[in-house]
């Protein structure tokens, strides 16, 4: 070995997501370790680890004999990859392939708009993008205003050949497989090469590239692994489900956020990885089923979509303990009544965002709120959490001093720590504004109890001002769903002439019941003003019944969306001003 190139490994061994993808082949070559169904067709394809990492490798081979792909270095971006693509297999090939050849993954979020999904691929400067058969037609809408920047596009089916399109000389990606050798030498990368460049949603803008390093994402993993081994496990969590026994399905798009960071740590613990294509309420069940899946990520929309299903009972579903919920906040009520559903799993809430990779604030079981009650238990675990192991976490007032851990005040949540995005890509002025005295700002406002634990109130820019006071709308909207009949429910302020703003609640009802608004505004008063958990001049006074609350293309509320058509939701909107006094 030539101490001239390779030095230091004793101390400054670096820190590579290579670590990850050769773990399991070596180790586990022979078993199964990855394996997808076809949503469209609902046909299965399954991987040994053997055969995953010659596909990755034959893909690396491609990216350097074929596509032209260069190696970054720190500070210098290698080639940007992007893809259009859904959870599958070739994703997961992609997303070692790519990083760990030296260029930088660049997953686009295909549910933004149009719009939006030019900007982030102009803007990143791929120089190749990955498609999806399915997605073709949305690559066709916006060819021609990508062309000048990307100069390749490689096409992934489950069929052979090409389709008919005007995008000239596309490639077949298994063909481009195949031509190449599953032999690869991986480059050793510097530990701060930009692995991955993902986009934020851009609901107040334009959308913004967050930047990260292989020492990051790797950073963020462990740390991940590590609060995993001090989790306090159910009784009726069997040996045998967890650790490499477990069997995670990759639910959460690996367009958003690294698919919440399941694409590294399931393969570095060697777990069968179950990818669903894109969801459906049907697919997820047949999959947990079929493939004794043990633990899923959603977001609440999903979460209310599998209460509405109406062949739930149908599956059996009782291999599934750990559903983690993010994308945000988790109502009681809707914990609740999962959890009625499916009594042999639990469901905890999470914190993150496109900036933290995303892995920032976990519910988590304290060592002696063990033995509490379900009910004291399930308190705590719709708290938004406790910060990861290895962030630095803080609620500050404006002035950047500490809020009081009262479970009362308010304040911005800031965040430090070795995988927070450095800088939004090419854009200094942006990065000027979240960075400021050390400390990452979130613009997410929260409050913390005394025991440490963090609770979501409001984005910055949602919180309504009511008088002198401020309305977090997600207690609100959290309050809300308790109630049987709720499925969902948003909360925005309108304009007021008295007030400034005054709350209204858009709320959507169970499939098989009916509810008013009155109802609505009855629960409130029952439950929170009574109760002392809010005060009489919280309950909205508005209040729209409406199947339909618009969500952002990850499935939270978007409440621009609401603001922007106010007039539709104050047209189906009650006042029920004397109800709620």
């Amino acid at each position: 070995m030539d101490s001239q190139t390779y030095p230091e490994y004793s101390t400054n061994y670096p820190l590579l997501l290579t670590t990850f993808m050769k773990r399991p082949v070596r180790y586990y070559p022979n078993q199964v370790g990855v394996v997808y169904r076809n949503h469209v067709t609902g046909e299965y394809l399954r991987f040994t680890w053997r055969q995953w990492y010659e596909r990755v490798s034959q893909l690396a081979n491609a990216m350097q004999n074929r596509l032209g792909i260069e190696s970054g270095k720190p500070g210098v971006l290698g080639s940007r990859v992007g893809t259009m693509a859904y959870n599958t297999h070739r994703h997961l090939e992609l997303y070692y392939a790519a990083p760990c050849v030296g260029a930088t993954l660049h997953p686009i979020n295909i549910r933004l708009s149009e719009d939006h999904i030019v900007y982030t691929i102009n803007h990143a400067q791929d120089s190749v993008i990955f498609v999806d058969d399915v997605v073709m037609p949305l690559l066709e809408n916006i060819y021609e205003r990508i062309k000048e920047t990307v100069k390749l596009f490689v096409y992934m089916s489950d069929k052979p050949g090409l389709p008919s399109t005007k995008i000239p000389n596309l490639i077949e990606y298994e063909k481009l497989l195949s031509a190449e050798s599953v032999m690869f030498e991986w480059p050793h990368l510097h530990e701060d090469t930009i692995a991955s460049l993902c986009y934020t949603t851009g609901t107040t803008g334009q959308p913004k590239g967050a930047t990260f390093t292989h020492r990051q994402l790797y950073l963020m993993t462990l740390h991940g692994m590590a609060r995993q081994s001090i989790v306090n496990t159910p009784d009726f969590v069997a040996s045998d489900r967890l650790g490499e026994n477990a069997v995670p399905m990759l639910n959460t798009p690996l367009f958003h956020i690294h698919g919440w960071g399941a694409p590294f740590s399931t393969v570095f613990s060697a777990q069968k990885v179950v990818l669903p294509g894109t969801f459906t309420v049907r697919g997820f069940c047949e999959l947990v089923e079929r493939e004794k899946v043990t633990s899923v990520g959603i977001v609440p929309t999903i979460a209310a979509m599998l209460l509405e299903f109406k062949d739930f009972e149908q599956y059996d579903l009782s291999s599934l303990t750990n559903i983690g919920v993010g994308g945000g906040a988790l109502p009681l009520g809707l914990k609740t009544k999962l959890e009625k559903m499916l009594p042999n799993f639990r469901v905890g809430s999470g914190y993150g965002m496109t900036e933290t990779a995303p892995a920032a604030i976990g519910a988590f079981v304290k060592k002696h709120m063990v033995g509490w009650a379900k009910d004291q238990i399930d308190e705590v675990m719709v708290k938004t959490g406790l910060p990861f192991l290895g962030l630095e976490v803080d609620i500050v007032d404006e002035l950047g001093e500490s809020v009081p851990w009262d479970d009362r005040t308010v304040g911005e949540i800031v965040i430090r720590g070795p995988w927070v995005t450095r800088e939004y890509y090419k854009s200094p002025d942006k990065t000027a504004e979240v960075w400021r005295n050390g400390w990452f700002h979130t613009g997410d406002i929260a409050k913390i109890d005394e025991e440490g634990f963090i609770v979501i109130a409001d984005r910055l820019k949602d919180v309504i001002r009511s008088g002198a006071e401020m309305v977090p709308t997600v207690l609100l909207e959290n309050m809300i769903a308790m109630a049987d009949f709720v499925l969902e429910a948003a909360v925005v302020g309108v304009p007021d002439s008295t007030w400034g703003e005054k709350p209204m609640a858009i709320v959507s009802i169970r499939p098989g019941m009916e509810a008013t608004a009155a109802d609505v505004v009855n629960f409130l008063n029952d439950y929170g003003v009574k109760s002392g958990k809010i005060t009489k001049w919280m309950v909205p006074r508005l209040v729209a019944i409406t199947a339909d609350i618009p969500k952002t293309s990850v499935g939270k509320f978007n409440k621009k969306a609401v603001r922007d058509n106010l007039d539709h939701f104050l047209s189906i909107a009650q006042d029920m001003t004397q109800q709620a006094a």
